[in-house]
């Protein structure tokens, strides 16, 4: 009878832990530090990102958390360079822009969009602690 009733117990525990919520998964972040790939580099700080790329750049304003996969939608600016100088009353070219990918490892996939008309800028791919190979408007 003992020996039933320390059955009974121990799976009614088992059953009340296997029913209970699971602990939430705290929010993972972009890793701080340069981020580089061809064409594009990007800087990570704690709450924020500056990109570089061939000929324009960008900013991110964080938090710059990811999903629990891996994947990430941050919205920021694009700004498009050119070669020359620049005259006193021209305006900066600066466009909303949306930024998602994923992390897997130590490489990011990075897709860039305009935000409106979802211009795509182009997709990266990226590696954490590596210096972007980037070209400058001339």
């Amino acid at each position: 009878m003992l020996l039933k009733k320390g059955f009974l117990a121990c799976s009614l525990v088992l059953l009340l832990v296997s029913l209970s919520p699971a602990k939430p998964r705290r929010a993972q972040r972009l890793a701080s530090g340069l981020w580089g790939g061809s064409h594009i580099s990007m800087n990570v700080s704690a709450n924020s990102a500056t990109i570089e790329y061939d000929c324009a750049q960008g900013t991110i304003a964080g938090p710059l958390l990811l999903d629990s996969k891996g994947r990430f939608t941050l919205h920021g600016t694009h700004l498009r360079a050119r070669g020359g100088p620049i005259r006193s009353d021209e305006t900066a070219n600066q466009r909303p822009a949306v930024y998602t990918g994923s992390i897997k490892g130590e490489r990011m996939t990075l897709t860039v969009r305009i935000t409106g008309t979802n211009e795509t800028v182009g997709t990266f791919s990226l590696t954490h602690g590596e210096e972007g190979k980037v070209f400058k408007c001339m």
